[in-house]
């Protein structure tokens, strides 16, 4: 079953917009399923062009199967005064998430076997998950933890998990090329402000920037997934068209003051390879990671019998932050210019791919005489003129037919954006055709 919806457009910054999202979003209990995931896309419906898909539970997702539907109403931990000491109601990552539902008495004990806290980081609430192997727990401070110290305690997760539906999100916008930039982001985390909300903001700027284009090259399709189950029942549904998938990019952890990153694609050589490390070869600081078969969506897009071209763009790396997966993980966490900083490097890699023709020299033997054309007045206007004259004489040279403009930009040292301007310029003298 899919829904389409469509909206207004919003009217904010590009920042504005993503902080404003990101607040309303932040309450919400998400999961892999369910009423909080549809609620999170139906935000993001108001926004884009979504069509909302609905997999029944039960469903084949390659070799996986698609777990029931998770719902949760409250949740608390009493003692036997009756004095509510744990609240789901102050925070839904008090919850294993997914927890099955339970209503009675345990023992100090049991209640304990069921208790997850962090004692190197006892102010902080860890975000536990319990997707495939039914049980249910609490998630509380280690500070929280010390105090639970008597025989019996009242605990209730009014939870349900039944045949429901697995929810994802996808915006289609086609281009003048039936090729494909697949962009994807997670959107199952509850209230995690860095991982991911930054990703859910992030995917719906880029999909109200690409969707305001007069013209474009390729066609994109952003997809908002539920982590792992997401991916792949979208794959179970698409193994005969992904082939049209050309580049691709998963987004996650955009806003914390980490230096940008790329992990790269399978290979490590494909052009949104080249593309990411172009752009962020021009920021002041930056990581590249090498591919390795763990992480986020981008390694379903990237197994074998798929292969796509498709890696990861983000800040901190999972796992390797104290905040990650906690309740340090809050809106405050994420720092704005992190986050314009990533919504911009994001905007010029999709311009990169955008612009990055092959062109033919229509005049190759010998330098064509450039100004009884005209061209040194037509360029550098905006930029160093020095460096777009020796854009053009880089262009002219290496146009020939197998070299792209990227290419040329990565061997001359010049920013793509100073290369294309040339070609364009070329173009408009009719010096240049497309290879």
């Amino acid at each position: 079953m899919s829904i389409s919806i469509h909206s207004p457009h919003a009217e904010q910054s590009p920042l504005a917009s993503m902080r404003a999202q990101m607040q309303r979003l932040y309450p919400i209990c998400r999961s892999i399923t369910g009423d909080g995931l549809r609620a999170t896309l139906t935000d993001v419906a108001q926004m884009l062009p979504l069509t909302i898909h609905e997999v029944p539970s039960g469903s084949k997702a390659l070799d996986w199967i698609v777990p029931r539907e998770w719902n949760i109403r409250s949740a608390w931990i009493k003692d036997m005064d009756g004095r509510v000491l744990v609240d789901f109601a102050e925070s839904n990552l008090h919850v294993v998430n997914y927890s099955a539902p339970i209503s009675g008495v345990v023992s100090r004990e049991e209640l304990h076997s069921h208790l997850h806290s962090l004692p190197d980081r006892p102010a902080s609430i860890p975000y536990v998950t319990s997707y495939y192997n039914e049980n249910w727990g609490f998630c509380v401070t280690d500070t929280q933890r010390q105090t639970l110290t008597d025989e019996h305690y009242e605990v209730l997760i009014d939870s349900t998990l039944t045949d429901g539906h697995l929810s994802y999100g996808e915006v289609v916008l086609g281009g003048e090329s039936a090729e494909e930039v697949l962009l994807t982001t997670h959107v199952c985390h509850p209230s995690l402000a860095n991982d991911n909300l930054t990703g859910i903001a992030m995917l719906t700027a880029l999909g109200s920037h690409l969707r305001d284009l007069a013209k474009r090259r390729y066609t994109y399709r952003l997809l908002f997934i539920p982590g792992t189950i997401g991916s792949l029942s979208w794959l179970e549904r698409n193994r005969h068209t992904v082939s049209r998938v050309k580049h691709g990019i998963v987004m996650t952890g955009l806003g914390d003051t980490h230096t940008p990153g790329w992990k790269k694609t399978r290979r490590g050589t494909d052009e949104i390879d080249r593309v990411m490390l172009h752009v962020l070869a021009r920021q002041a600081d930056h990581h590249v990671l090498e591919y390795y078969p763990y992480g986020y969506d981008e390694r379903q897009f990237t197994s074998p019998g798929f292969a796509l071209s498709v890696g990861r763009f983000g800040r901190g790396v999972h796992g390797e932050y104290p905040e990650y997966h906690t309740s340090a993980d809050n809106l405050s966490f994420v720092n704005d210019d992190a986050l314009a900083q990533s919504h911009q490097i994001l905007i010029d890699a999709l311009t990169i791919l955008e612009g990055n023709h092959t062109y033919r020299n229509r005049e190759p033997f010998g330098e064509p005489q450039l100004g009884r054309r005209g061209l040194y007045r037509s360029i550098g206007g905006a930029v160093d003129r020095r460096s777009a004259e020796m854009a053009v004489l880089w262009v002219l040279n290496q146009t020939d037919g197998q070299t792209d403009l990227l290419a040329i930009a990565e061997r001359s040292g010049l920013a793509f954006s100073v290369v294309r301007e040339a070609a364009d310029a070329l173009l408009e003298a009719n010096l240049l055709a497309l290879g």
